[in-house]
């Protein structure tokens, strides 16, 4: 079959391609610029366009057509393809399919699916249960790819909620890390988000298995009336020391996606003893608190710690700066942050606000650089652009220690007032990650 992918850059959709290639399908994609994840496709062997999206890039002979949510109806391509009479999906139309064939675990949540459904994945290998894996982040123990094709019935996916795209998807088990206010581009409120997650966790009940966080109270009033069987996991449970003792990955979140893997494994009747290896193993993902440690200048000795962070949600960023103060108790800590979508900035700006004001108080960082937005093509609004920017989220802040600076003056920035010793934390979910010091 060939198959064709637009946005095929995309972190989800470059997973789904991976499969359709590992299949022995034939695979082409286009995407508006060339990344890392379009390079590893190309060399895997995908055929690959990158500019402007132009129907010519959709053939007759193209049997199916998957698109990232991100493109929009008006897309060349897709209407080419519409035309043409080619059956096109979306991509989670095209990963819902997949979970009718298979036994599928859905890891779903606000926060923390990547980590934990790379935890359950490994978990599921090493017990030789060889299952498919589809990841929102690349991981080491795939060859640095977020997908990996297994032979036996098992299918584990990460579940996003994001333009309701998990209701796509029939999973036997669901696993659910949490649940707060985000997307509100597309919810409006909780309320609809909520609505949308008990309408998903339906498709689970009778003969499925709900595994929850029982210390998330949205989660509760979403599960009161869950059919199916539920097993439940609490930062209190016995377990929770042992795992924060064996992890390398720190932060209480960390212990709670911990925590989901290990009731998983024992829901599959997976040994313990091999789900705490597993654990103890785990360095963690792509942008997932990824340290290296850097030089500050050629030919010195002079270094610093830098750590790659996808988290762009106020929750995950007080996480995450609260697990760094832990590791590194003495160390100066500064933060390079990358907001994300100005419609996020604007419906969470007051959660941004106090959580940068907490994390300088609490000296969980000492300095905080914040850089422009980073939009995302299709779902930004024009009057919500101008209501909201960076500079702004600054002067909120109120802090010396938090200033503005656009993204080309970061690095020589840094390379002017950082001493060598300290770590820094480059956060964010959109281009951030490419800043090298």
């Amino acid at each position: 079959m060939k198959v064709h992918f637009i946005g095929i850059g995309g972190i989800g959709v470059s997973a789904l391609a991976q499969y359709y290639l590992e299949k022995g399908h034939q695979v082409s994609g286009s995407d508006l610029n060339s990344s890392e994840i379009t390079e590893f496709l190309r060399v895997k062997g995908a055929r690959i366009y990158i500019g402007p999206q132009l129907a010519r890039t959709v053939l007759a002979n193209i049997d199916l057509v998957i698109y990232s949510p991100a493109v929009q109806k008006n897309n060349p391509e897709l209407m080419a393809a519409k035309k043409l009479g080619i059956k096109c999906q979306s991509y989670p139309e095209a990963l819902g399919e997949l979970t009718k064939k298979y036994f599928t675990i859905a890891v779903s949540g606000t926060h923390g699916k990547s980590t934990t459904t790379a935890m359950i994945a490994l978990i599921l290998i090493r017990a030789g249960l060889d299952p498919t894996v589809i990841v929102g982040t690349k991981l080491k123990e795939f060859k640095n790819s977020n997908c990996r094709v297994g032979k036996s019935n098992y299918l584990v996916i990460e579940a996003d909620e994001h333009f309701a795209s998990f209701l796509n998807y029939w999973p036997k088990i669901i696993v659910l890390t949490n649940i707060e206010a985000d997307h509100l581009d597309y919810y409006k409120n909780l309320q609809n988000l909520l609505k949308t997650f008990k309408e998903y966790i339906s498709h689970s009940s009778k003969d499925g298995v709900l595994i929850f966080n029982k210390n998330d109270k949205n989660i509760l009033e979403i599960t009161k009336n869950y059919i199916g069987d539920t097993y439940g996991f609490s930062g209190k449970q016995n377990e929770a020391k042992k795992i924060k003792n064996i992890l390398k990955i720190p932060g209480e979140h960390n212990v709670y996606n911990a925590l989901a893997a290990l009731t998983l494994a024992r829901v599959l009747k997976i040994p313990d003893k091999v789900t705490y290896k597993t654990l103890s193993e785990y360095k963690g993902a792509w942008r997932r608190f990824e340290i290296k440690n850097v030089k500050l200048y050629e030919n010195t000795s002079c270094s610093i710690t830098v750590v790659s962070d996808y988290g762009h949600h106020p929750t995950q960023i007080r996480a995450t700066l609260k697990a760094a103060r832990e590791k590194w108790p003495k160390r100066k800590i500064w933060l390079v942050f990358q907001p994300h979508q100005h419609q996020r900035t604007f419906y969470l700006f007051k959660d941004f606000v106090m959580v940068f004001k907490k994390a300088l108080l609490k000296h969980w960082v000492n300095k905080c650089i914040i850089t422009d937005i980073y939009g995302v093509a299709g779902r930004e609004k024009k009057e919500i652009r101008k209501k909201v920017n960076s500079e702004k989220l600054v002067k909120a802040i109120n802090k010396k220690d938090a200033i503005y600076l656009p993204k080309q003056k970061i690095l020589n920035y840094l390379k002017k007032n950082l001493g060598g010793g300290e770590v820094v934390i480059i956060m964010g979910a959109g281009d951030i990650y490419k800043l090298t010091l």
